[in-house]
């Protein structure tokens, strides 16, 4: 059978699932046979999709093919390139709040982290008055001049994430790529023995994924003490240009954990977002439920601080942050776009205490406070803005 190698390939994956070291619960299996079919869906757009002379943009990751605990205010695209040739990559600069560029050595592994050749964002970029936008990609020449990436040895893939912090008012531009010596011409057609090999690429892909991204956890979080948050710092494994502070948490469900954390504001981070994840390394569910928010979503508080609530139960505020069922995860809070470096005063504090012990302990609670039907509105204004940013 020509599908026999990928077909192998679920089985194994099925099997890496039923055994991963976290699953304790009906839901961590029920998540995680989820999870499992985003991954399949994605291993073969990225087989079909792995065109170095003649390639596009793929969305990496969305709402059903999540991987890398996945940033709910960020549209991911990828292409693949060789080190030797030469690209082009033109657009339309939208409104969203950061517009980033990374080239990559090699993909994710279970035992490695892919070099991180070049990563840059929008303001390295000459954008015209209508915000359009060219940049070229290629080996080293004499005389590059602006615009102009050199690629390293061993470039393998760029990687363009567009975020957003006001997901009502912001809206994503446009971005193509094209070859440069390919563009008006057509690749081979495929033949039954090219085909085949695409099935067996796509299921080394799956076992890749699962494998890596269960192993990422053990390398950047799960070492830390748990209910805590790193200072910023450059994120590891990730865009270059990006801080980040991260943890995990383990809480009862009379539990609430409590971050607190500076709003940076637009003259030092364009972009500053906190979300959760599963065990799974996922994302939770950002449509229905508010598990992430940005610094334009959240409330800030008269003394400049955000104080987000990490519950089960309602607390009543308007920073909850719903953990859906989930008593183990992980947090992460992102900076982009920065102005300046971070430091261990931008960074959080964390504090755990019993959900009944909220209402006196944590300042400025009265005004944070949000009924049933405000609540109802949030959610339904982000179920609106992820429907129209996935049909943007």
């Amino acid at each position: 059978m020509l599908t026999q190698s990928f077909s192998d390939a679920v089985l194994e994956a099925e099997k890496i699932i039923k055994g991963a070291p976290h699953v304790q619960t009906e839901q961590d299996l029920v998540e995680g046979y989820d999870y499992l079919a985003g991954s399949i869906r994605s291993s073969l757009q990225l087989a079909w999709a792995y065109q170095r002379d003649f390639p596009f943009f793929a969305q990496s990751t969305g709402p059903y093919t999540k991987l890398g605990l996945d940033n709910p205010d960020t549209l991911y695209f990828h292409a693949y390139l060789r080190d030797d040739a030469e690209y082009v990559v033109t657009g339309r600069r939208g409104t969203t709040a950061d517009l980033s560029f990374q080239v990559l050595a090699g993909d994710y592994t279970p035992v490695e982290v892919p070099d991180s050749l070049s990563a840059f964002d929008d303001r390295k970029l000459d954008i015209a008055a209508d915000g359009t936008f060219t940049l070229r990609f290629g080996p080293p020449r004499a005389e590059a001049g602006p615009g102009y990436v050199t690629l390293a040895p061993g470039a393998a893939m760029l990687l363009v994430r567009e975020v957003y912090s006001d997901w009502a008012s912001e809206r994503r531009g446009t971005i193509r790529i094209h070859r440069a010596d390919t563009l008006g011409s057509a690749p081979p057609l495929a033949d039954t023995s090219a085909q085949a090999k695409r099935y067996t690429v796509a299921g080394k892909i799956l076992l890749s994924r699962l494998r890596t991204f269960l192993a990422f956890p053990e390398w950047f979080y799960l070492k830390l003490p748990v209910n805590t948050m790193t200072e910023p710092r450059s994120t590891p494994g990730g865009l270059t240009s990006q801080f980040s502070s991260a943890g995990h948490y383990d809480l009862d469900d009379d539990q609430v954990m409590v971050v607190t954390v500076p709003a940076a504001g637009r003259d030092v981070a364009p972009y500053q977002g906190i979300q959760l994840g599963s065990m799974w390394y996922v994302s939770l569910d950002y449509i229905s439920h508010q598990t992430s928010l940005t610094a334009d979503q959240a409330r800030i508080d008269p003394d400049g601080r955000m104080r987000f609530v990490i519950s089960e139960r309602d607390p009543g505020v308007v920073n909850w942050l719903e953990r859906t069922g989930h008593h183990r995860g992980y947090v992460q809070i992102r900076w982009q776009q920065l102005a300046r470096d971070l430091g261990p005063d931008d960074g959080p504090a964390v504090e755990v205490m019993p959900l009944a012990d909220l209402p006196g302990r944590l300042p400025y609670y009265e005004q944070a406070r949000v009924t049933p039907a405000q609540w109802t509105e949030r959610i339904a204004a982000r179920q609106a803005a992820v429907a129209e940013r996935m049909l943007g």
